[in-house]
């Protein structure tokens, strides 16, 4: 999670408990898990549901993730995804040090790529640079992204590849007003190609634009990805594809995205 600039820096802390390993700004929010014998599983709910996206778009090239947290987003998809570009934008050196030291963060590689950089600025400044992009920004407060405005998710957009269906997914929180205010900026935004998984336990709601020629996926085919998925990477798809289906208006023949 990262932070815009006019923000000072974080206070980064860990805490254990129960073989997991959290990350803390500062505050008792907990802003990233591992689970120590686990590493490279996502350990919390929304960072698995941060892939749901790939429901639509099952093979990226070129990830990008804004806020680094305990790496674990970034640490996914560079391990599931050995033929795409794994590009992190955290604002805080400290976080990056942090996950490096405790959270296992790989090193940087050909196809690992780690920058010191304000999120807002990298997208303006980057068209067209990435076919899947994991938003997740929040600061100690921990009740809404610290990146909100339509300025911001207009340039997510067109930091999309648009020759191909590309996907953002935002961690947003739904018990705070700070979602409504998302959610209509990036219907704005991406025209209103949207879709949203309901809230999770903890109340993160995960938001999906789409970018790129537009695509109509019939149930038998999302269905046949979906468990693709799960089989490849153990990850709910087929309860994400039903959630999907439930929480959001559709054709009846399939998702037009």
């Amino acid at each position: 999670m990262s932070l815009l600039k006019r923000h000072p820096p974080q206070e980064v802390s860990l805490s254990e408990e129960d073989g997991i390993r959290y990350l803390h700004f500062g505050s008792v929010w907990v802003q990233g898990a591992m689970r120590m014998s686990q590493p490279y599983a996502l350990e919390l709910e929304y960072t698995r549901e941060l892939f749901a996206g790939l429901l639509f778009h099952p093979q990226p090239r070129k990830i990008l993730l804004l806020g680094l947290g305990a790496a674990s987003a970034t640490k996914f998809a560079w391990k599931q995804f050995p033929k795409a570009r794994v590009t992190t934008v955290e604002l805080n050196p400290a976080v990056i040090a942090c996950a490096r030291q405790y959270f296992s963060l790989p090193a940087e590689s050909a196809r690992m790529r780690t920058v010191v950089e304000d999120g807002a600025a990298w997208v303006a400044a980057h068209p067209a640079s990435c076919d899947y992009l994991v938003i997740d920004v929040y600061d100690a407060g921990a009740k809404g992204p610290v990146l909100s405005s339509p300025a911001f998710y207009a340039d997510c957009r067109a930091a999309l590849d648009p020759d191909r269906l590309s996907v953002m997914a935002v961690n947003l929180f739904g018990k705070h007003s700070s979602c409504k205010v998302n959610v209509d900026n990036i219907a704005r935004a991406f025209d209103g190609r949207m879709l949203a998984l309901p809230p999770s336990e903890r109340g993160n709601v995960i938001v999906f634009g789409f970018a790129g020629p537009g695509s109509e996926l019939a149930w038998s085919e999302l269905r046949a990805r979906a468990a693709a998925l799960r089989s490849a990477t153990g990850l709910a798809f087929p309860q994400w594809l039903a959630a999907l289906r439930l929480s959001n208006a559709h054709p009846e023949s399939g998702f037009a995205v």
